[in-house]
């Protein structure tokens, strides 16, 4: 018996989510009917497709050989359905982005409320979370990460770079001793990432300071950039983040100064998806445009 679409589209969402009762969720179906079809279309092919484990339900060597042809399937349905509807080619339906902290809080909103508006019948939601989201199990559509992946199916596109400089709030500095040099940082106290949460090397700002020491930190630049504001000390901040706090000042600006990259990353097999090319080219020249935009009011 050939495994039909139905128990190929459970299928794909216990193997995206690694759960049953979370794949019955996104699905809304009940957990033991989704475990019967699971069962079902192992029956069918004759092939055990999960192993089991504390951490969930990870593929067998035959459910990672299932699992992409049905994502070839899951793709010639979807563009067949754009294509009854009369929607290929247009802007509809949502798309979820995973994307940096700084860049979800700062860079994404006001380039997603643009796209709405040109295209209403567009849903956008963003993923703000500091590591990259998994694609392959389709926990976003696309996500913008400052390091791009060495491994996986996807497609990489560079962005832009940005800029980052050291700041702090003018009240800190006119009750503090006066920063003239990088080794001045030594005597005052430094805003930046926790140390053991840094997950991607390029986001190891404070090596390049030359003080280890993190006195105020955090994993999310939004509660760093409220420490600055709060004149809590010193910190690493991006350009584009600058224009939202106008009481923080650049420092030594001629003698520190950083430079970053965004990259899109996408699945590859979303190449052939009309609907996410579209969305993507909108996104790059929306966050490009932003960044230039954010930039230059520094």
């Amino acid at each position: 018996m050939e495994p039909n679409w139905d128990d190929l589209r459970v299928f794909l969402a216990v193997a995206r989510l690694q759960s049953i009762s979370g794949a019955g969720r996104s699905l809304k179906l009940d957990p033991a009917t989704v475990g019967r079809r699971i069962q079902r279309l192992e029956e069918a092919l004759g092939a055990t497709l999960f192993a089991k484990s504390p951490q969930g339900y990870s593929l067998t060597p035959d459910g990672e050989g299932l699992m992409a042809r049905a994502e070839q399937a899951e793709q010639a349905i979807t563009l067949a359905s754009e294509e009854t509807r009369g929607e290929r080619g247009t802007l509809s339906g949502t798309v979820r982005i995973g994307a940096t902290d700084g860049c979800a809080n700062f860079v994404l909103p006001r380039v997603c409320t643009q796209m709405c508006e040109r295209h209403p019948g567009l849903d956008v939601q963003v993923v703000a979370q500091p590591r990259m989201v998994n694609l392959s199990r389709r926990e976003a559509d696309m996500a913008v990460v400052v390091s791009p992946p060495q491994t996986g199916r996807l497609t990489v596109q560079r962005i832009a770079d940005y800029k980052l400089h050291l700041a702090a709030s003018r009240r800190y500095l006119r009750r503090h001793d006066p920063i003239e040099s990088v080794a001045d940082l030594k005597n005052h106290r430094m805003v930046g990432y926790i140390p053991d949460m840094i997950f991607d090397k390029e986001l190891d700002y404070q090596s390049e300071t030359g003080k280890a020491e993190v006195e105020m930190a955090s994993n999310s630049v939004s509660v760093q950039l409220n420490f600055l504001r709060q004149s809590a000390g010193v910190g690493i901040l991006h350009d584009f983040v600058r224009p939202f706090a106008p009481n923080l000042e650049q420092i030594l600006v001629d003698q520190f100064s950083l430079t970053r990259s965004f990259y899109l990353i996408r699945h590859a097999d979303d190449a052939k998806v009309e609907r996410l090319a579209r969305f993507s080219a909108e996104l790059l020249d929306g966050v490009r445009n932003e960044l230039a935009r954010l930039e230059s009011a520094t």
